[in-house]
């Protein structure tokens, strides 16, 4: 077993995450269901590679200067993933976030040293959105430089550079299906992206929570919403420059009790507590295994871990308020659902 010599600061120490079967999917479905633990990060999410390509792609452009702050717009593990990376390389840190998110990552920012404005939730049409306000602030402020998650391509390159050949790497180039909500688009355009460039025949499914628009957008080419989901940062009611990059083959849409469940049994067999994102991606990587039948590799992504959802995907009051029950199935009547549902919807873009 090799170990990593000593970095010379902790953005050294974001990627090469490893990959870890998920044993009790994997049996039940006869498939190896792959689970790319993005948790490792220092930041402790998937969002660290993003903040860290954003800023070191600005400051070789000239764009990003020795005591400018760096200011974002974000639901959470982004303004994480930035804070960290701010603080590591002695810049500033305005982290611009919708009220009501999971209360642990308002915490992380802090800690980190970033500041926090706070706004009310909106519309994206609001000029008062939190993301034109972080877009108002970069405008604004000359010694500001605006990270832009959603349209900058850097985004996307965190995880066609790296990501996407870490897997490749990994599975020894055996990998059948990569499945994978989205919020920026960045990890699955990136992913999708190098993934298909040496597998052709790879199937990317998205999934995608109740609320979300870009399943409809696929659908029929309008983003029309359907539903609620407690699910922070993931979801696309328009779309955005990275997502345009995504090579998406099937789509489908989960509620919220699916994710309940397989966090449940996830925990429960695997011994591994996974977020929200996290467990909407592994409940789309057991559906896409339904679908594709056995034999199949099929990858997906612990975006992050239970600690960042603990106020809501962990709280039963939280719960038991929005109408959804802990154990409403087991592995194998989750599993037999799936088979007999196919609610996916074939895509090609």
């Amino acid at each position: 077993m090799s170990i990593a010599p000593i970095a010379n600061n902790v953005t050294e120490l974001i990627g090469h995450t490893d990959l870890v079967r998920i044993n009790s999917l994997s049996e039940i479905s006869g498939c190896d269901i792959l689970l790319k633990c993005e948790h490792q990060n220092p930041g402790g999410s998937i969002k660290d590679r993003a903040a860290l390509q954003l800023v070191k792609d600005a400051i070789e452009a000239g764009k990003l200067r020795p005591g400018m702050t760096i200011v974002e717009g974000t639901a959470g593990n982004t303004g994480i993933g930035l804070a960290l990376v701010a603080n590591s390389l002695g810049y500033k840190m305005l982290v611009v976030m919708p009220k009501g998110q999971a209360q642990e990552k308002e915490r992380m920012i802090s800690l980190y040293g970033a500041e926090l404005l706070l706004v009310d939730p909106c519309p994206f049409a609001n000029p008062d959105h939190f993301y034109h306000t972080a877009k108002r602030l970069g405008v604004e402020h000359e010694d500001y430089w605006w990270a832009d998650q959603f349209e900058n391509l850097s985004n996307y390159r965190a995880h066609y550079l790296h990501t996407g050949p870490e897997i490749w790497q990994q599975t020894e180039g055996k990998i059948d299906a990569l499945v994978t909500v989205a919020g920026t688009g960045g990890t699955i355009a990136g992913n999708s992206h190098y993934l298909s460039e040496q597998q052709p025949n790879l199937k990317t499914w998205l999934v995608d929570p109740d609320g979300s628009g870009i399943y409809s957008f696929l659908k029929n080419g309008s983003y029309q919403s359907k539903g609620s989901s407690f699910t922070e940062g993931i979801g696309i009611m328009r779309m955005v420059e990275n997502f345009r990059q995504a090579k998406v083959n099937h789509a489908i849409t989960l509620p919220d009790q699916d994710l309940v469940t397989i966090s449940r049994i996830v925990a429960q067999r695997d011994g591994i507590l996974l977020g929200s994102s996290s467990s909407l991606n592994v409940a789309g990587a057991l559906y896409a295994a339904a679908r594709m039948g056995k034999g199949k590799t099929i990858v997906t992504f612990s975006c992050d871990l239970a600690e960042r959802s603990y106020s809501k995907l962990y709280n039963e009051e939280f719960l038991k308020e929005k109408g959804i029950e802990l154990n409403k199935e087991n592995l194998p009547e989750l599993w037999a659902r799936y088979q007999a549902d196919d609610g996916s919807m074939v895509v090609n873009v």
